[in-house]
């Protein structure tokens, strides 16, 4: 395993060179995205019409922040389950989407399209949502206001950690993390 300070937005060499168990940190712009506003990202390509962000190299943090208290950008920050987006996730990742950041598991539709476009998955602690919110040196809507905490933000941060959790050549965490320790169980 390995350790990577990426400027954001990365491109698909630097996707592919990761690997489930590596940890980053990132420094740049992402955006936010729940359900809601993936839905409306989906309908908006159903009806032809141009995205309210360029996803091309993008990140996705999957998250509502928490509104800011005096002085900080956001208020607790941590992600939420990813699965919620995985109808979603393979056409944004079609469109050039190189990072998503949320927990839990992902769909094989999800996967597969990870490895064809050189996305990856990266995993944010949850329950330190707190000190994820000290990295966010920036927040503003840039899409959705209406729908508050799951507007699309831009998010400017710094040394934002995360670990690999799914890597584009079909590493995942959830299946190697825990064999590593099989040895222990002696059930």
């Amino acid at each position: 395993m390995a350790f990577y300070s990426l400027r954001l937005p990365i491109t698909e060499a630097e996707a592919r060179m990761l690997r489930a168990g590596d940890t980053v940190e990132l420094t740049g712009d992402m955006y936010t995205g729940r359900d809601a506003a993936h839905k409306r990202l989906i309908a908006l390509l159903d009806e032809g019409k141009p995205l309210p962000v360029d996803l091309q190299g993008q990140t996705i943090y999957y998250v509502g922040p928490a509104p800011a208290s005096p002085g900080h950008a956001v208020g607790s920050a941590g992600p939420t389950t990813s699965y919620r987006m995985d109808a979603y996730t393979p056409r944004l990742l079609a469109l050039g989407l190189r990072v998503m950041i949320g927990k839990g598991q992902r769909s094989p539709e999800v996967r597969a399209a990870m490895k064809q476009f050189g996305a990856v998955y990266l995993g944010a602690v949850g329950g330190a949502a707190a000190l994820i919110a000290r990295s966010i040196k920036e927040s503003r809507v840039v899409a959705y206001p209406d729908l508050g905490a799951e507007a699309i933000y831009q998010f400017t941060v710094e040394k934002f950690p995360a670990v690999v959790l799914m890597d584009s050549v079909g590493g995942n965490l959830y299946e190697s993390g825990p064999q590593a320790y099989a040895c222990f169980d002696k059930g």
